[in-house]
């Protein structure tokens, strides 16, 4: 398993994040960290599924939690599509919880795909700063500081989940610097 962790600030060489084409991608971190930005700068669109697109597609709103069920249902849906033509998937929502990484993982395996993990490791300020400066939404602070705890716990969970590759972004520099190579068939 690849493992890495990059932080531009301590370190201007940026290791290169390699994923395969038909790879599940798992972004992981706290709301505010970088995930929908990371996702939007560095992979394809149509191999992008984002919990918060889900919801504003079932509820009219991004940050509708009433819809939240309904949106991963459709979300976990698309993957099992993706996955199974042999598609990179690249999933962004906050993946904290094992329950909710564990049925994608599944699925991975059940198609014979493989998985990597994407880690925003900021520190706690620079999310609560980024939520803040979210135009439309932000969530509110308390939420994205629970996230950020159950972050600091999970980080060890997932090498042990059977990623083949978990990369960690510890800093924005690391994240503005960091390099996407998505292998060829």
């Amino acid at each position: 398993m690849v493992r890495a962790s990059l932080d531009a600030a301590a370190d201007r060489t940026a290791v290169p994040i390699a994923v395969a084409h038909d790879a599940l991608v798992l972004l992981v971190g706290p709301s505010g960290s970088g995930k929908s930005t990371f996702a939007a700068g560095y992979f394809p669109p149509e191999a992008v599924l984002s919990s918060d697109a889900f919801r504003s597609r079932l509820a009219g709103d991004p940050a509708d939690q009433s819809a939240t069920d309904e949106a991963f249902s459709a979300l976990h849906a698309a993957a099992e599509v993706r996955l199974g033509q042999g598609l990179l998937t690249v999933v962004d929502a906050t993946n904290l919880r094992f329950e909710a990484r564990d049925p994608l993982m599944a699925m991975a395996w059940r198609h014979g795909r493989p998985a990597a993990a994407i880690i925003f490791m900021l520190p706690l300020q620079q999310c609560l700063d980024r939520n803040d400066a979210r135009p439309g939404r932000r969530i509110p602070a308390r939420a994205v500081r629970a996230q950020y705890a159950l972050l600091r716990r999970v980080v060890a969970e997932v090498v042990n989940e059977g990623f083949s590759a978990v990369y960690q972004l510890r800093s924005v520099a690391a994240i503005e610097s960091a390099s996407v190579r998505i292998d060829a068939p």
